[in-house]
């Protein structure tokens, strides 16, 4: 029998579009949208639907609006008896998308997951003045070499693995001097490519204090309730359902790593996962998951085409 975890999509996976195919086809999904431009006082649906793109793409924007896509798609699935508690041990979210997963499993409301990451995103922005920071995508070279090199490029800067997505996939964060010096040490050493993101902060490094310190404050105020299956953290890789660690383990998550490949390792060997299905827009996890663990079963379900095969699926 399927034994499944459910994924939660980051920053990235946002399109201009994205919820709206939902949103004309499903009720809950309406229901969703509504809710969450009710919480943050804004048509934030609005921009999800039509765009401008660049609006979409503000981290402060972003990270709402692929948290509530996800969701959508979560309660899509259980208004047709497929509800997280019953068919899913874990969940599992990169960077932003451990609130999608949490608001998923019922740790957070959906408006205060809404809010806080509208915080989240502004705190993340304003953390560190645009152009001091940089981050970088390093395909090729193992996750040891990327840290060592990230280390010896710091020379009194940061610079460090922001997030481990895949093996020969791995992100390094921190001062825009420091990352332009790892990426040349890395093209030194094989790296196939060696890329600067198109991103506007440093996100997952020392340089994010000031925005964990906004997030603690936020989630002090925030009811927290234990999920109804674990979650599998991005900063310890193992499940966790502790509402006091949790919110310890997001606080961390700031300026943290995000360990994606050694989370879905645990899932897949002592979680004894089967299949890995990705909630919400876009494929990326889906695509990391065949690199991680190439014989688990991954699916993504981000439109109502999706949820119609999934469904016909289990009934095969």
């Amino acid at each position: 029998m399927a034994k499944r975890a459910f994924t939660f999509p980051g920053q990235g996976s946002q399109a201009v579009g994205m919820g709206k195919d939902l949103a004309d086809t499903y009720q809950e999904a309406r229901n969703v949208f509504a809710e969450v431009d009710e919480a943050l006082g804004q048509k934030l649906s609005a921009i999800m639907f039509e765009g401008p793109e660049d609006l979409l793409r503000l981290t402060e924007n972003a990270q709402p609006a692929l948290m509530a896509v996800s969701v959508a798609v979560t309660r899509v699935l259980a208004a047709r008896g497929f509800a997280l508690a019953d068919h899913a041990a874990y969940v599992a979210g990169h960077s932003l998308g451990e609130y999608s997963a949490l608001c998923a499993a019922g740790t957070f409301s959906l408006g205060d997951a809404a809010r806080l990451l509208k915080i989240r995103g502004q705190a993340m922005q304003q953390a560190v003045p645009v152009g001091q920071g940089a981050m970088a995508a390093i395909l090729g070279l193992d996750l040891e070499t990327v840290m060592s090199a990230a280390a010896d490029a710091g020379v009194g800067e940061i610079c460090g693995v922001a997030n481990d997505n895949a093996p020969g996939q791995v992100v390094i964060s921190g001062h825009v001097g420091a990352v332009n010096r790892a990426i040349e040490l890395l093209k030194a050493a094989g790296a196939k490519r060696a890329l600067p993101l198109p991103v506007s902060a440093p996100f997952h490094c020392a340089l994010m204090r000031p925005a964990a310190d906004a997030m603690e404050e936020a989630l002090s105020k925030v009811a927290m309730h234990a999920p109804v299956v674990p979650l599998v953290a991005n900063v310890v890789a193992k499940p966790i359902s502790d509402p006091e660690e949790i919110r310890r383990r997001l606080i961390e998550q700031v300026t943290g790593m995000v360990r994606w490949t050694e989370s879905v390792r645990w899932m897949t060997t002592e979680g004894g996962v089967t299949d890995l299905v990705e909630l919400g827009a876009g494929k990326v996890l889906s695509g990391l998951a065949k690199r991680i663990s190439p014989d688990t079963a991954a699916v993504s379900i981000g439109t109502p085409a999706d949820v119609d095969a999934f469904i016909a699926g289990l009934g095969a």
